[in-house]
């Protein structure tokens, strides 16, 4: 019997109370049409019901690529774990993934990215769960909200505390999926797996591991099909012993809104003045001074946001190659690239499965990581993963908090005020205008990140906004470094209700940052 199979024949084999794993990251290696067809399966027969899904990593976005937004059906999903979600712009409509959520109808949870694979290898060679300190004391602790996103998900708890060695430990009991759906490049006809046009290995094989060692079943959709035998051994990145079904799929893209770029999956280096420069403007100011924290040789992790833009600072200084950057999708070296196409990277040493990097991510094996903050609280707690007026302008947490835990040093990247009328000049910045809120509050919605444990372990944290750098100390919130312009009184301390105090030695930062070419910034 042929393991290729139209999509709606793969999908009438996946049961009632399935556990179903997901290979993704938004659009870039997504099922889609794996996912589709499932979902159409659902509105014409009612079935499969009753499923939960597990994504470490989004599937599919706000733009064209549903992913899950086609399982987002009453009766179909009933429980969904991901370390991220579909997530854009207050302009689009609210996915019906999230509005499930805010309305409590499917039990809702949001995983670190890494913790997700771990639980899939924890699971697949049958070991008691996970057992890791990441996301201590932040909303993954049950002493916070255990990872819930809401009252069903609070409801059935899926992580607990536990003492072992003399330490405290947060313990993920096993979840097994009995169904795997990923994405490659081509199969040929045994199932065996290549991923040349792919942006991200991401975490397929070891999905597909657990799944096959628990007796369930493995979907592979591909963009073509070859003959057995004539794919390079090397080349093959999950084996045909471990897909039982092949879907092909001619159109998926490679992510979102990019049907195919070589320079995305390594098969063609582009020269280092084709890639666009930040453009001049106040983030690209806060992203000059982030930079400056950067030495020649460092291998560095980078998040969404302002932070994305530091790789840009670097390319327009002269500097493309002076840093590693390492991504959780899985590229090493090069440029990780931004807008529709983050999570990828052009001129990349090497890709990583995803599980792999979050081990080195974990295990704090980099110099320092550039992350993006939404709100900092007087305890130096950040949050990046909860909006509750707004929730799918964020994501979720991704693998913030797999990237914070063990990191030696974090430079956090964002506005000090939402709103605030800002003039940038030659000479320095001013606020025209005060904005509508200070991010700078007493008390942050989710705790992301935690400023009490990354005191506990020596973390080197700094964020870097429009008008200070300010430091975590023991004694809170430190402005050490005033941007030129800015009046400290007025526009820190009163503008934080006090919560941000000034260094009696703060320093004035250069007024390089303001110029309209390169700063001649040293790495």
């Amino acid at each position: 019997m042929s393991k290729l199979v139209p999509a709606s024949d793969a999908v009438s084999r996946i049961p009632d109370e399935a556990i179903v794993t997901v290979s993704s990251s938004s659009a870039l290696g997504c099922p889609d049409l794996v996912l589709k067809a499932m979902g159409e399966r659902f509105q014409a027969e009612g079935h499969p019901r009753n499923i939960t899904t597990m994504h470490p990593i989004a599937a599919g976005d706000m733009y064209g690529v549903k992913g899950m937004e086609y399982l987002a059906h009453d009766g179909l999903l009933t429980r969904v774990l991901a370390g991220s979600y579909p997530s854009g712009p207050s302009s689009l409509e609210m996915p019906e993934i999230w509005k499930m959520i805010v309305e409590d109808r499917v039990a809702a949870y949001n995983v670190p990215s890494g913790i997700m694979f771990d639980m899939h290898r924890e699971a697949a060679a049958r070991r008691p769960g996970v057992l890791t300190q990441v996301g201590l004391d932040t909303f993954v602790d049950p002493t916070r909200e255990g990872c819930a996103m809401n009252e069903r998900g609070a409801a059935a708890p899926i992580v607990q505390r536990a003492e072992f060695g003399g330490q405290t430990w947060l313990h993920f009991p096993n979840i097994i999926p009995t169904v795997c759906i990923l994405r490659a490049t081509t199969a040929d006809e045994f199932g065996n797996l290549t991923y040349e046009h792919e942006g991200a290995y991401l975490g397929g094989l070891e999905q597909a591991i657990c799944v096959r060692n628990h007796g369930g079943l493995v979907i592979a959709q591909v963009q073509r099909v070859t003959a057995e035998g004539s794919l390079r051994p090397h080349d093959v990145r999950v084996p045909g012993h471990l897909v039982d079904l092949i879907v092909e799929d001619p159109d998926q893209k490679q992510t979102t809104e990019t049907p195919y770029d070589p320079a995305i999956s390594g098969q063609i280096m582009r020269p280092w003045d084709s890639f666009a420069l930040a453009e001049h403007g106040v983030e690209k100011v806060i992203a000059r001074r982030a930079a400056m924290e950067l030495r020649a040789g460092m291998s560095a992790n980078l998040g969404f946001g302002i932070s994305a833009m530091v790789p840009r600072i670097l390319l327009e200084e002269g500097h493309p190659k002076a840093v590693t950057w390492a991504i959780e999708q899985g590229a090493v070296g090069g440029v990780p690239l931004t807008g529709f196409a983050f999570g990828c990277a052009s001129n990349a040493h090497a890709y990583v499965p995803s599980p792999q990097q979050f081990i080195y991510f974990q295990g704090g094996g980099f110099d320092m990581s550039f992350l993006s903050f939404l709100e900092v609280d007087v305890e130096g707690n950040v949050n990046v993963s909860k909006l509750s007026k707004k929730p799918y302008l964020t994501a979720g947490c991704g693998g913030f908090v797999d990237i914070t835990a063990g990191a030696k040093k974090i430079v956090f990247s964002g506005w000090f005020e939402a709103g605030a009328k800002i003039e940038l000049g030659p000479d320095g910045i001013s606020v025209a205008a005060p904005g509508k809120f200070t991010k700078m509050v007493d008390q942050v919605e989710h705790v992301t990140f935690s400023g009490r444990r990354a005191r506990e372990l020596g973390q080197d944290v700094i964020y870097v906004t429009e008008r200070c750098v300010i430091r975590l100390t023991d004694q809170g919130l430190v402005a050490t470094e005033i941007m030129p312009g800015i009046n400290t009184q007025r526009d820190i301390v009163a503008a934080s209700d006090g919560r941000v105090t000034v260094a009696e030695n703060a320093a004035l930062m250069p007024k390089s940052l303001f110029t309209e070419g390169p700063m001649g910034m040293a790495v």
